[in-house]
């Protein structure tokens, strides 16, 4: 009876994990049919086509890669930390690198069609996300996975670190819905009310980028999914909490 309560939540985890692995590969499958099938496909020649290799590479990466780096720590509970924290830095490069294809796409295209770079708001949302996510890699990388920085700037940075992994997971699907929205006005304005299927189906990904988001930020915030602490995070937290005591790390 005793251990059923932790079955029950270990059952309910996994179900969960499974449903946003169903979410974000539905999301990246619907948005290459909608390039792919509506859009004209894909191409890397200036074209409409190249353009339709930016919201595959952004839903891509900036979610659904982006999400599943964050995911890792929550999954490989009794994986030894360092495993983990590699794992998570190369699936958040290659989201990076992802990313910087899909923006190298559409400035590629508005270049060759002579389209005004940086004017709507969510090209400033894109640009803001990808730079910040530029950053977060960069920092995550010098502090956690080749640490430079000592046990107190470390300890000091985590909570920011994980706090801006879900703010920006939180801004690329917010941003993906600007992109969603503003293509089908581009590209369907008169017949978009009349529930097209094109619409429909921009529609539908929409509601699963958001849900998607949904359940990784729930995985990501209930305590009963934390990974348990091991050697390492203790040392961490016992070094950070004696410097904020006032005493030194080798105080006893």
């Amino acid at each position: 009876m005793e251990d059923s309560a932790p079955r029950r939540s270990r059952a309910a985890f996994a179900g969960l994990v499974g449903v946003s692995q169903v979410l974000g590969l539905a999301s990246v499958v619907l948005t290459g049919v909608w390039m792919g099938h509506f859009r004209g496909g894909f191409a890397w020649n200036g074209s409409k086509q190249e353009f339709n290799v930016h919201p595959l590479c952004m839903v891509l990466g900036l979610v659904f890669l982006h999400g599943d780096a964050i995911l890792v720590y929550r999954v490989f509970h009794n994986e030894p930390k360092k495993n983990v924290k590699l794992l998570h830095g190369i699936i958040h490069l290659l989201a990076l690198i992802m990313s910087i294809v899909g923006f190298v796409a559409v400035f590629d295209y508005h270049r060759a069609a002579k389209i005004p770079d940086m004017y709507s708001l969510h090209s400033w949302c894109g640009m803001t996300t990808l730079i910040l996510f530029c950053l977060q890699w960069v920092m995550g990388l010098l502090f956690f996975l080749f640490p430079v920085a000592s046990a107190w700037l470390r300890a000091s940075y985590l909570p920011v670190h994980v706090f801006c992994g879900l703010a920006l997971l939180v801004m690329s699907v917010g941003t993906s819905l600007l992109g969603i929205t503003e293509t089908l006005l581009f590209n369907i304005m008169s017949t978009y009310s009349k529930f097209t299927p094109e619409g429909v189906l921009a529609n539908v990904l929409g509601i699963l980028l958001v849900c998607f988001g949904l359940v990784l930020g729930h995985l990501m915030t209930r305590e009963e999914y934390r990974r348990p602490p091991n050697p390492e995070e203790e040392a961490l937290s016992v070094h950070f909490k004696t410097l904020t005591d006032g005493g030194s790390p080798t105080t006893p």
